[in-house]
C-alpha cells in the first residue's frame, strides 16, 4: 500500500463535497509530475485530502478505488484520473502551519514543492499525520 496527498481548492470542490457524493472522479491534474504520481495510484491506497487557497488544511483520508484511467474531462489520452472514497473525516483539520512546525514533515512535498496538486507520502509521514488528527490544540 502506498500513500498520497491530494490537494483541492474547497470552492470548486471540497472535502464536504467528496463525502456527500460518496465518491469522486479524481479529474483535471494538468501537471505532468503529478499526473505520473496518478499513475502510480493503486486500488487500496490511502489519500489524504488538503485544502489549498483558503483553509489550508488536510481535512480526512480517502482511498483509491479504481486505478487510473483516461481524464474524461480532456480530449488528451495522456491525463489521467483516478476514482476515490471518503474513508474518514478528521475531528479537527490539520493545518499547514502545524504541519510546517513539525520536524517529522519537513521533507513533505507539501511544503517542498507546495505548487504539486498531486504527491506521495511516505508510511511514517502519512501515520505521523493521522495520529495527530485527533488533536484539538493546533
Amino acid at each position: 500500500m502506498q500513500f498520497w496527498l491530494v490537494k483541492t481548492e474547497p470552492e470548486t470542490f471540497s472535502w464536504q463535497d467528496l463525502v456527500s457524493a460518496g465518491k469522486t472522479v479524481w479529474d483535471g491534474v494538468r501537471n505532468y509530475q503529478a499526473r505520473n504520481y496518478l499513475a502510480q495510484m493503486k486500488k487500496g491506497d490511502l489519500v489524504l485530502v488538503y485544502h489549498s487557497v483558503t483553509q489550508k488544511a488536510i481535512m480526512g483520508i480517502a482511498e483509491v478505488t479504481k486505478e487510473s484511467y483516461p481524464d474524461p474531462t480532456s480530449d488528451d489520452p495522456r491525463w489521467l484520473a483516478v476514482d476515490l472514497v471518503p474513508i474518514e473525516s478528521f475531528k479537527n483539520p490539520i493545518p499547514l502551519q502545524w504541519i510546517k512546525s513539525q520536524q517529522a514533515l519537513q521533507n513533505l512535498p507539501l511544503i517542498r514543492q507546495s505548487r504539486l496538486s498531486v504527491m506521495p507520502l511516505t508510511t511514517e509521514e502519512f501515520h505521523f499525520i493521522v495520529s495527530h488528527s485527533q488533536n484539538s490544540n493546533f
